[in-house]
């Protein structure tokens, strides 16, 4: 009777957690955010923390937890209960981490996606003393001096490295990797010329490209951006296919209760449309989207097989 009772014990802790969805929430929602505060990821998941609370009727607490490239944050949330109180704000990075390290998370066995909060493009730029206007110029003129010029990014198998690899493989061009430690270490060697060109994102280079210190040849999104309406996009330019943006989005803990992903779904998405988080998110250069999960889902398949096909053709290591 014992060993019954213990088996039994045991399929009730197997089993997903059950929260009814009309009740939900009856307690403050953590929002987990896997890196440090003031960040673009940190700034959109405050943008919506508020509006979405007072749909719920409930706190949403934004709880940073950087390390390990949004590692540790992403194993936090991987082993939580899937209850829909304790959510994840993800990036590109989310599926590009595990790609290149040993991560102790999957981003596509461990979570059930709620919603892709944001895009945002990159914007291929070149310094002055670069003679290239146009994208087509460009690759004219790194093909005709191979590994001449150079690029910065983020640091090795961040997105904006693995971007710019991917416009190597697509234009058949030699151009040297410089990483940095954030592309906010890099504006001064850009401005300087030591940089000639790198994928920034539209809010960080915008001043320096109105300015005309900084060239913008082309964004990387599917259509032109409303901070760069005269700038083709890099399709238009003649790149075909290239399309890469940034995102951001959240997460819950495999086995959460469908009837809560939807009530998250639904909430999330309602507040990405209000007037102010629409007005402020154009100002950081991005847009909302607001997918359904099955949406979100397919969009973090399409980035592993993305990611991935990069990785390998560009023979990308871990540092």
């Amino acid at each position: 009777m014992k060993i019954f009772h213990l088996a039994c014990a045991g399929l009730m802790l197997a089993l997903p957690v059950q929260v009814p969805a009309q009740s939900y929430p009856t307690k403050p929602i953590r929002l987990i955010v896997p890196l440090a505060a003031g960040g673009g990821m940190d700034t959109t998941a405050r943008g919506i923390s508020q509006p979405l609370s007072e749909r719920l009727k409930q706190t949403v607490v934004v709880d940073n937890r950087p390390g390990a490239g949004g590692a540790i944050g992403a194993e936090m949330v991987a082993t939580a209960a899937p209850d829909g109180y304790t959510l994840l704000m993800v990036s590109a990075s989310f599926v590009v981490h595990p790609l290149l390290y040993r991560a102790r998370y999957d981003p596509l066995r461990d979570f059930t996606p709620v919603t892709q909060a944001s895009s945002q493009p990159y914007v291929l730029i070149v310094h002055p003393s670069v003679p290239a206007a146009s994208v087509r110029e460009l690759v004219a003129y790194a093909k005709a001096n191979p590994g001449k010029l150079n690029y910065s990014s983020a640091g090795n198998g961040s997105l904006i490295h693995l971007t710019t690899e991917l416009f190597k493989v697509a234009t058949g061009t030699d151009i040297i990797h410089v990483p940095y430690k954030g592309m906010g270490a890099t504006y001064a060697d850009m401005l300087a010329g030591r940089i000639q060109t790198a994928f920034p994102s539209i809010i960080s280079v915008l001043p320096h490209v109105k300015s005309g210190k900084l060239r913008a040849l082309g964004v990387t999104s599917r259509s032109r951006a409303p901070a760069l309406p005269d700038t083709p996009t890099l399709q238009e330019a003649g790149v075909s296919g290239f399309e890469v943006t940034q995102w951001y989005g959240v997460v819950a803990p495999a086995t959460t209760p469908r009837a809560l992903i939807a009530r998250l779904e639904k909430e999330i998405s309602a507040a990405l449309q209000l007037p102010e988080v629409v007005q402020r998110m154009a100002g950081e250069g991005s847009e909302p989207v607001g997918s359904t999960s099955a949406e979100f889902g397919a969009h973090i398949k399409a980035e592993i097989r993305k990611w991935g096909d990069v990785i390998r053709q560009a023979r990308i290591r871990a540092d």
